[in-house]
Formats: C-alpha cells, structure tokens, sequence
C-alpha cells in the first residue's frame, strides 16, 4: 500500500511543480486566455525570444526564400534588431528590472531548428506559418503588458510598439494565404 502512496504524491507535487513553473514562465497560455499582463521578467524574456527568433529566422529567409518573402524578412530584421536594441537598452539602464535572455525560448529554437532542416517552398511556407503564428503571440504578449504592465515605462514601450507587429502580423497573414 506504501508505493502506491508514495507514487501518487510524487506525481502530485511534481504535477503541481510543473505547472507553476509553465505558468510564471507565460507559457501555458492561460494569462493569455484570462487577459491577464505578463510579470514584466516574462514580458521581457518572451518578447527578447520573440525578437531572437524573429531575427535569427529572417534571416534565413533572406538567404533561402522568393523575393517577395525576402522583402518582408528583411523588414523584419530592421524591425526586430531595433526593438530588441530597444529592450536592451531599457534593461541596462535600470529602468527596466529584469535579465535579458542569451538564448531564445526552447519552443522558438525548436522552430529555428525546425527551418534550418528546410529548403525551396517547404522553407518558404514554413516561414510563412512561423511568422503569422509568432505575431499572433506577440501582439496578445504587447496588447497584455501594455494595457496592465507593472513598469510604466516598458508599459509605454509596449503599448508604442504594438501597431508595427499589428502589421508584420497583418503581412504575415496576407503571405501565409
């Protein structure tokens, strides 16, 4: 009777663990789906992911893909390399209390990887649903933040930066037809 007991509190308490951990993180989805503003170390750490991926898989596309794609991924990379410069500097000025991420999410590598392994039109259309399906998130992610963010000047940031991904959206969707 013991193991069983046993076995079903270590399922519990990691069960538990685990789901408090994805839930600070921003990840389960679940402050997304109640409208609920990120704590601004995970604002911070997903939009600093966001713009990683969003620059390290640009440019891929600048190598890889059609002209008009290339057009758009290179206006990602002027965009992003500037919002993540942004970030950084309201970071390392203090204004901003939180730690910058080195390495992009698992999920945003796992996509990387993901495009790295593509060529022709199976990169291109990959590109494509990558960068509707991450502007999706990041406009939720910047909307969140800047209607109820707790640090008024990255709040503002936020709330400034959100119409352009409301349009890298908006072009996203358009070549993901």
């Amino acid at each position: 009777m013991k193991n069983p007991l046993i076995l079903a509190s270590i399922l519990l308490a990691t069960a538990g663990s685990a789901a408090m951990a994805q839930s600070t993180a921003e990840k389960t989805g679940v402050n997304s789906v109640m409208g609920v503003a990120p704590k601004t170390e995970d604002f911070v750490l997903e939009a600093a992911s966001s713009d990683m991926f969003e620059i390290e898989s640009s440019k891929l596309a600048v190598e890889r893909a059609d002209e008009k794609t290339k057009a758009f991924a290179q206006q990602m990379l002027t965009d992003h390399q500037k919002t993540s410069d942004e970030l950084k500097a309201m970071v390392t000025s203090g204004k901003v209390k939180a730690t910058l991420p080195t390495t992009m999410s698992s999920a945003h590598q796992g996509m990387l990887d993901d495009l790295n392994e593509l060529q022709g039109d199976e990169f291109t259309k990959q590109y494509h649903s990558d960068q509707e399906d991450v502007h999706e998130d990041a406009v939720d992610l910047f909307q969140r933040y800047g209607d109820e963010g707790e640090n008024a000047e990255l709040k503002a940031w936020a709330a400034k930066t959100r119409p352009a991904l409301e349009h890298h959206l908006q072009m996203a969707t358009e070549m993901n037809k």
